[in-house]
């Protein structure tokens, strides 16, 4: 073993762990920044790891901030100021005004922004509006390019010269290329590869209806619907609606065209009333078969589930298509009422999870037939 491994598990177990490696000038400073944070870990007291070293540290938020910026990568920073913000609820990162000043905007301080914008005062809430702007802006540029290549037309049953995985032809392929057939290895060597091209074509109007529980375990979805939601907004053949709820139901859609200022009026935590936004949803409709509602939310009902279930399958029986998203987000991977999200998928909703991409492929799947 090395001594930078060494030095990594050192840093790593903490002060136990003194005794094997010492540690250089840059890794104790790496250490101090450490102990800062996780030393406050009751846990790792129990389990000798991490444990704080010599006595009581001087450093202050902006200090720790300043040293693990120039100490730790990219990546790593962000995993600490999320964990100093989440795991142990200090919340000056995002409330102090020095701290706001100087912090270099990144999704897990967008995260604690938004759930801790109650507690600031209108010029730190200024400071803090830098945090959503900066972070947005780079997911609407992530974002943008991915939802609208969904409706750059529908796929026509002619070849085209552009090469897209989504428009591989395979049928054509296979029949042009079975020339190149080894039964000996039992393989189809492809030679010329076909494609579909895509056409535009006058669509009607459809209505996409997105209806986002603002609890605090769906920040991430909030944060993605909303750009999704912004992405969307004058796509031809669509007409984007944004709706948050609680206990409360808030129609934001006169903000669905700027994210930032959407994102600041949403009040996270709090109670759940899913049937009572499935509800508000349903009034909007104006062409129940030409319509989308995306209710997305972790499915635990703090109303009437009985009344949720009944609202969907009225939703479903007009012709509506109903997706029941335990997330929609970069990664997709849910936390939800397994027994509500299944009984949803009983009445007729489909049910599951996607990124913002697969959402706009959907929406202009549909909007494009």
């Amino acid at each position: 073993m090395t001594d930078s491994d060494l030095e990594r598990w050192r840093l790593v177990l903490g002060e136990p762990a003194a005794a094997v490696c010492s540690l250089s000038a840059e890794g104790a400073a790496r250490d101090a920044a450490l102990d800062w944070l996780y030393g406050r870990d009751e846990e790792n007291d129990r389990r000798d790891v991490r444990r704080g070293g010599s006595g009581a540290s001087v450093l202050n938020t902006v200090d720790w901030l300043d040293d693990i910026n120039r100490l730790f990568p990219e990546e790593t920073i962000e995993r600490l100021q999320r964990d100093a913000v989440e795991r142990y609820e200090i919340t000056d990162i995002v409330t102090d005004a020095a701290v706001l000043e100087t912090i270099e905007p990144n999704p897990a301080l967008l995260r604690a922004v938004l759930q801790t914008k109650h507690l600031m005062n209108p010029d730190v809430l200024r400071l803090a509006r830098r945090i959503v702007e900066a972070v947005v802006r780079d997911l609407m540029a992530k974002m943008a390019t991915e939802v609208r290549a969904a409706f750059t037309g529908t796929r026509a049953r002619r070849p085209s010269r552009w090469k897209q995985g989504r428009d591989f032809d395979m049928t054509r392929t296979l029949r042009a290329n079975l020339g190149h057939y080894r039964p000996g290895e039992r393989r189809l060597y492809i030679e010329t590869p076909h494609f579909f091209s895509r056409t535009r074509r006058h669509v009607e109007q459809w209505q996409v209806i997105l209806l986002v529980d603002q609890s605090g375990s769906m920040v991430d979805s909030v944060i993605h619907s909303a750009v999704t939601a912004a992405c969307l907004w004058g796509l031809p053949g669509v007409r984007t609606h944004l709706v948050a709820f609680d206990t409360d139901v808030v129609d934001l859609t006169s903000d669905v065209d700027d994210p930032v200022e959407l994102l600041m009026k949403v009040q996270l935590g709090g109670g759940t009333d899913i049937g009572r936004a499935v509800r508000y949803g349903a009034g909007l409709i104006e062409q129940p078969r030409r319509t989308i509602v995306a209710l997305i939310s972790d499915f635990y009902e703090g109303g009437s589930p009985a009344g949720l279930i009944r609202s969907v399958r009225e939703l479903v029986g007009q012709g509506t298509k109903v997706l029941a998203l335990a997330a929609l987000d970069s990664q997709a991977v849910p936390a939800y009422d397994r027994d509500t999200a299944q009984r949803l998928a009983d009445v007729g909703a489909a049910v599951g999870a996607m990124t913002p991409g697969e959402l706009a492929a959907f929406v202009a799947e549909q909007v494009g037939r």
